[in-house]
């Protein structure tokens, strides 16, 4: 392969009808080199903060099975990771400077010989997404913690979960993991993430509210030690004191001692979906009544407690509610909608917010979501939101 000279540059920028006086004086002239090809190296479009990310030594990790859309996820967030096409040929050149790095540096070489190493005619295309965490619930759900009394959980080793096991599995950043395992309150057992058994959980929420009533405390007083003391005969200590942080917020009083302020919206909903999981619909009124008498002393029930967990029929007579999780609706945003408007054909936005919240992306709010899966109209006075497209 021959090496231009300066003689034979002068002369293609005079066939160019260029003139050197207008061009910076260092020139760059590339060929290919003996491995150079196309599909060996990847280009990564980064976001400043990513960036910064990675020249600050932290790591950018690809998550997703063969089944699943890849996504990219840092320490705290989630992208979508889509191909975009490029009309220009992308070239890897290794060493090559920018003209603003050949202006600074007054001794460059009137001609640089570079080789190309590879090419690319695509690059991979960041965008920030939702975490896809129904996964992380559905895994711990093949083997819900139901007590240490139960046979199988003495047995069994299989479908459990490390934490190592969660990342390797579930499309979403380490942080966003670790706060959705507090949200749908899993606890560590013997190194592994477990979620408690519904009914074990109000089993033991049971034990803490009876103790609570027998003793006189105040809600927003509940003494972790005596807790122990009092229930670790009947359940193991590490599963009271997890209820109580799953239940109520724990302080530390001036003395040093561990007190609980208990959360009654989150009892109340508890005892609420306890009661609702047994029927398919419940009398509005008569369900207000038994729920009321069925929350500790001092708590007072409100139907707002029961945001995307319950929803209530005021259109028939009587009025009914039933039990409806927003976690067992599908995670896709046309898939949910599509359930959704199966479930009932129309909508008030006030209804269907707790059903699709969470589907709403960053800056995005419920109002521009319905606007694009819904369609709009006017009922008895009332908006109500129904869908663009039939439903089977």
């Amino acid at each position: 392969m021959s090496v231009r000279s300066r003689a034979e540059v002068d002369a293609t920028l005079q066939t160019a009808k260029l003139d050197p006086a207008e061009l910076l004086p260092a020139v760059t002239c590339i060929s290919f080199g003996p491995r150079a090809g196309a599909g060996e190296c990847c280009l990564l479009q980064l976001e400043p903060g990513l960036c910064a990310e990675l020249e600050a030594g932290r790591s950018l990790v690809i998550r997703g099975e063969k089944d699943e859309q890849a996504v990219l996820c840092s320490e705290d967030k989630t992208y979508d990771v889509k191909i975009a096409d490029t009309s220009n040929m992308l070239l890897f050149i290794p060493g090559c400077k920018t003209p603003e790095q050949l202006s600074a540096d007054p001794e460059s070489c009137n001609i640089i010989h570079s080789q190309i190493a590879g090419f690319s005619n695509n690059y991979w295309e960041l965008r920030r997404c939702r975490p896809k965490l129904k996964k992380l619930r559905k895994l711990l759900m093949e083997d819900p913690y139901a007590g240490p009394d139960r046979h199988e959980d003495q047995t069994l080793t299989h479908s459990r979960y490390t934490t190592e096991d969660l990342l390797s599995l579930v499309q979403a950043s380490e942080e966003e993991i670790l706060h959705q395992l507090q949200i749908i309150d899993a606890c560590k057992i013997e190194g592994y993430w477990r979620i408690l058994d519904f009914d074990y959980k109000v089993k033991l929420l049971d034990h803490v509210t009876q103790l609570i009533d027998s003793e006189s405390w105040s809600l927003s007083k509940v003494p972790l030690r005596i807790c122990l003391e009092e229930l670790g005969s009947l359940e193991p200590k590490e599963m009271i004191e997890h209820i109580l942080l799953s239940y109520g917020k724990k302080y530390v009083d001036d003395a040093g001692e561990v007190f609980f302020e208990m959360r009654e919206d989150k009892i109340c909903r508890a005892i609420a979906q306890m009661l609702l999981q047994n029927a398919v619909k419940f009398n509005l009124s008569e369900f207000q009544e038994v729920w009321q008498q069925s929350v500790p002393e001092g708590m007072t029930t409100r139907l707002d407690q029961l945001k995307g967990l319950a929803l209530v029929d005021k259109n028939s007579r009587p009025e009914t509610i039933c039990l409806l999780k927003v976690e067992d609706l599908p995670e896709d945003n046309q898939e949910r909608f599509n359930s959704l408007f199966s479930i009932r054909e129309k909508w008030t936005e006030v209804d269907i917010t707790p059903y699709i919240q969470d589907l709403c992306a960053e800056k995005q709010s419920v109002g521009a979501l319905l606007t694009k899966y819904a369609r709009c109209s006017m009922l008895n006075g009332v908006k109500v939101y129904n869908s663009r497209r039939p439903i089977s």
